[in-house]
């Protein structure tokens, strides 16, 4: 069964294997990241641990059972009790409902281990699946995204109240806190 883990060094070589086997499959419906990003793949993997590390950011990766990643789903800009939300599945395993349960599943996390109070995304109009997902887990649409936040793509803002929870609230598969490291593995 996939795991949610809190992103570490050791997921380096799988987050560039997923980037770069749907990296086509991604710039269908998002920007693509540009050769820069690969070409500087150590570097900027180091920048998010740092961010991470600082609290300004929580990255996460979904992993399968062969250690391979199937999805990376983020809190970004974490703040005033807010974070933005950012995601994005594998194409082998997008329409199969794991960006909703993950989704979802972070959703718990932010409010139990971050104590966030607020989450927030936007996705472009034509990402109909990236709506789906938001909506299924909770999301309502608050108003237009700006076309420079997306690509240059016209957009939609949603936006989810999160419930306070206490750690003892973490179902199975939820990351334990940065010093256990049993889940960065």
């Amino acid at each position: 069964m996939p795991e949610l883990m809190r992103l570490c060094a050791d997921h380096a070589a799988a987050v560039l294997d997923f980037e770069l086997a749907n990296r086509a499959y991604f710039a269908a419906s998002i920007s693509d990241r540009g050769d820069a990003f690969f070409d500087r793949f150590t570097e900027r993997y180091t920048a998010l641990l740092a961010e991470q590390e600082a609290g300004i950011c929580a990255f996460h990766v979904l992993v399968a059972e062969d250690g391979s990643v199937l999805g990376r789903f983020n809190l970004v800009d974490i703040r005033d009790h807010s974070a933005e939300l950012g995601y994005r599945v594998a194409r082998h395993v997008a329409g199969r409902g794991v960006a909703t349960a993950t989704v979802r599943e972070l959703c718990r996390l932010a409010a139990a281990r971050y104590g966030l109070r607020t989450l927030r995304a936007a996705t472009a109009l034509e990402n109909v699946a990236s709506e789906r997902v938001l909506t299924k887990a909770g999301f309502v649409a608050t108003g237009p995204a700006d076309p420079a936040h997306l690509g240059g793509k016209p957009g939609t803002w949603y936006q989810r109240d999160l419930v306070p929870q206490p750690d003892s609230a973490l179902v199975p598969g939820d990351v334990q806190p940065a010093g256990d490291r049993r889940a960065d593995r």
